[in-house]
Parts: structure tokens; C-alpha cells; sequence
């Protein structure tokens, strides 16, 4: 991770978006008056995670991997409902060295207490930037019928998840596919499997009379590859799971198959590359639709 150049921030307990916004505006121009550089605050996207408190340091963790790939603005939203009501906030303005230059993006950590985690879209609006697309990590699995979502949902381009964090698998994908006409929606479940969906598809046309798959991996990893298979091959096959953190190999009816080049990659590179997509993908939704039988 490059070295950060400037930062600086500014905490804010029972605030207002109209406070929010003086200070992001306040920070903005004193990092550009500050350092020996130019620094650019050259942001390509909105970027919201909805990060329920059980994900924030693994959620922190993953932009802070990020770094300058991509400048933006991230609002990292932390509902806690059970909190009297109010509004939190921790502003950041970070730039990391590019050259003679440095790149600066900034991140707003908001705590939505009591009531207020139940509107977030009122928070959220103002602070979008204008003509910029809007991207939302969704960390663990959303409350399907939560008004939360339904708002989000209105105000986002793209809806990422990582369906390895849900439980009781297959069953989420049955709500997952009542969104796909309304948002676009990407995987990072589905991304880990990119290896080895390449390496499958190169043992055609043998691997079209398979009739079993044993994945040594997660149950999302399973049943994504097994709809993916189902979707392209066009007949049935029964799926088997090996739990494992990570995917370590793919069995076509009972035979291993070789292992694919590479390396898997990591959280921060699997959300950089989600956020470098704007366009629906029909092979994946036709592989959560074939896991599920929809």
C-alpha cells in the first residue's frame, strides 16, 4: 500500500449532513494548500458500504487495501438501531503520492443511531456526488424486506455482495434474483470462482456429459459454479460441497480436475475490479437463477 501523504479529519458527535458537508469542504481545501505537491481530488464514483457493526474492521480493512486505485468518495454507513437517535460522522481526507502529484479521495464514516439507521437514503443523497456513479457494498446478507435496502436500491448503480457471507445457501439466492431487473448486481462469491469457471470451460466439449460436481471450497463458491455449469451445459447435475475457506479443487464426476495457474486474489483487488464494472452480467444472474431452479 503506497505510503499515505496527507491526511486528515475531522469528528463530529450528533451532527447534521449540512455540518458534514462545511467539513468535507473545509478538509478539501486545506489539503490542497498543504505538502510541497499538488494534490488532486480526482473522484470516479460515489461509493457506499452498508457495513452493520460485526463487519466494520473487516470492511475498514478492505478500503484501506484499496488505497489511490480508486479515488472517491466512500460513505461507510453503520446502522446501530438500538441506539438513541442521532448522527455520527468521521471525516477523512486521504492522499496518497502519484508521481510529482498526489491523489485525494475521501471517506465519511457515519453512524446511523435509532430511527435514523432505517432512513439512510436521506443521509446519503446530499452527499453523493453529482453525474458520478453510485456503487454499494452490502457487507453480510441484507434483510431482503427492509426498507434499509429498498432505499439504497433507488439511489445505487451497482449492488455488490459477497454471497460467502450469507447463511443457509442456497435460499438467499431466491431473493437475490427479485433484484436483478432493478439494480445491477455483482458477486464477490462469483469473482473467486473466475479461475476456475476458465479452466472448466477449456475441457470442452468433454465436460458436457458431466454429471456431478464436488467443490472443495464455500457453499457460495458450490453453488454458483454448479448453476454456472447448469446454465451454460443446459441439463441438471448434482452439486456436493467439501467446506473450505478458499476453493481448492473441483471434482467432475468423482475425478479431480487440475488445478488452475494463479493466484486467488485478495479482498481489496476482488472489490477494485467489482467497482470497474457498469454493466449488468447475464452469466452470472443466469447461474444464480440455474442454483436455485428459477
Amino acid at each position: 500500500m503506497a505510503p499515505t501523504l496527507i491526511e486528515d479529519s475531522w469528528t463530529g458527535e450528533d451532527t447534521t449532513v449540512a455540518e458534514i458537508e462545511r467539513e468535507l469542504a473545509r478538509l478539501r481545501y486545506e489539503s490542497s494548500s498543504e505538502g510541497s505537491q499538488p494534490n488532486l481530488r480526482t473522484s470516479v464514483m460515489t461509493h457506499i458500504a452498508w457495513v452493520p457493526p460485526q463487519w466494520q474492521v473487516a470492511a475498514e480493512e478492505t478500503l484501506s487495501g484499496m488505497a489511490e486505485r480508486h479515488p472517491s468518495r466512500t460513505l461507510l454507513l453503520v446502522p446501530k438501531p438500538d441506539e438513541p437517535d442521532g448522527l455520527d460522522a468521521l471525516v477523512s481526507i486521504r492522499c496518497f503520492p502519484v508521481g510529482d502529484r498526489a491523489i485525494c479521495g475521501e471517506v465519511v464514516e457515519l453512524t446511523l443511531r435509532g430511527t435514523r439507521a432505517a432512513a439512510p437514503a436521506s443521509i446519503v443523497l446530499p452527499l453523493l456526488i453529482s453525474d458520478l456513479p453510485v456503487f454499494c457494498r452490502w457487507r453480510g446478507e441484507p434483510d431482503w424486506d427492509s426498507a434499509e435496502l429498498d432505499q439504497l436500491i433507488g439511489v445505487i448503480d451497482r449492488l455488490i455482495v459477497d454471497s460467502t457471507e450469507w447463511e443457509k445457501l442456497p435460499v438467499p439466492y431466491e431473493r437475490l434474483v427479485q433484484l436483478f431487473d432493478h439494480v445491477v448486481v455483482s458477486d464477490i462469491a462469483w469473482d473467486r470462482t473466475e479461475r476456475w469457471r476458465t479452466l472448466l470451460a477449456s475441457l470442452w466439449p468433454e465436460i458436457g456429459s458431466v454429471e456431478r460436481v464436488r467443490v472443495h471450497g464455500t457453499a457460495a463458491q458450490a453453488y454458483l459454479l454448479a448453476g454456472w455449469l447448469r446454465s451454460r451445459l443446459g441439463h441438471d447435475l448434482e452439486v456436493e460441497i467439501d467446506e473450505h475457506e478458499t476453493l481448492e479443487g473441483v471434482d467432475l464426476d468423482g475425478k479431480p480436475a487440475k488445478f488452475p495457474p494463479g493466484r486467488p486474489p485478495g479482498a481489496s483487488d476482488v472489490l477494485s475490479a467489482q467497482l470497474d464494472r457498469f454493466a449488468r452480467d447475464r452469466v452470472y444472474e443466469d447461474a444464480v437463477r440455474a442454483a436455485v431452479g428459477v
